[in-house]
């Protein structure tokens, strides 16, 4: 029988509306493509139509798709599996629903576990590729009190934003993606004093997790923090 730990886990993969004779050269460590950016095996399955503009505006036709793709990586092996986009927490459910197998759809899964570790007059940070789709039904809570907790920044018209809502995205050097995601960081933090740490949704984001964790000096979670707990959680 094969263990857990040999088998891998699977990628949901946004759509690049590429030519088919058109390769994308490989992302950067820190990004769900790469799989050096874990320490265990990955494979992927790309959801045919989930165009990267389309899933953060919130498509609903697009949870068949999600699902099916999901149910392809699990017959390819995968013991667990997760997404390159945090909007895909819409999906979640339908995602779950149709494999037995953990899903993590984004990072925002995280935002009530993360309300918790911190001390009550503490605030989360959650940082957003776009303010105006992350609304309130995306973050899992409930309770007015613990919603105010929660503090939302993003990047929406920035370069990154612009290249990544084409229907085929362009690349954004990593420096530039620092400088956006520090500024939104920067802007909450001038308001909100008592943020204790900081959830990134975007899956372009943990490109410069270790980056916001030096400048702040804060915990900082994003999608591959629950993609490993995920994973160590079946090895």
């Amino acid at each position: 029988m094969t263990s857990p730990s040999t088998r891998p886990f699977g990628i949901l993969l946004l759509d690049r509306a590429l030519p088919p004779d058109v390769t994308l050269p490989m992302s950067p460590v820190g990004s769900m493509r790469n799989p050096a950016t874990f320490d265990f095996s990955t494979i992927s399955e790309t959801v045919v139509g989930a165009y990267g503009d389309d899933v953060v505006r919130g498509d609903p036709r697009l949870g068949p798709a999600y699902a099916a793709a999901a149910r392809r990586l699990v017959d390819r092996g995968a013991v667990a599996i997760g997404s390159n986009c945090g909007f895909t927490i819409r999906y979640q459910a339908a995602v779950a629903g149709s494999v037995k197998v953990p899903v993590v759809m984004s990072s925002l899964l995280l935002v009530p576990t993360l309300l918790r570790q911190l001390p009550t007059a503490a605030k989360l940070a959650v940082i957003t590729f776009d303010t105006t789709h992350c609304g309130e039904d995306l973050l899992g809570v409930d309770d007015p009190a613990e919603r105010a907790r929660v503090v939302i920044g993003g990047v929406e018209g920035s370069q990154l934003w612009h290249n990544e809502m084409r229907r085929t995205p362009l690349p954004t050097a990593v420096a530039d993606i620092e400088k956006e995601v520090a500024a939104s960081v920067a802007r909450l933090r001038a308001v909100h004093s008592d943020i204790g740490a900081i959830l990134l949704e975007c899956t372009v984001f943990p490109l410069v997790t270790p980056a916001i964790r030096r400048i702040t000096g804060l915990p900082v979670y994003d999608i591959t923090t629950l993609c490993r707990m995920t994973f160590a959680s079946v090895a």
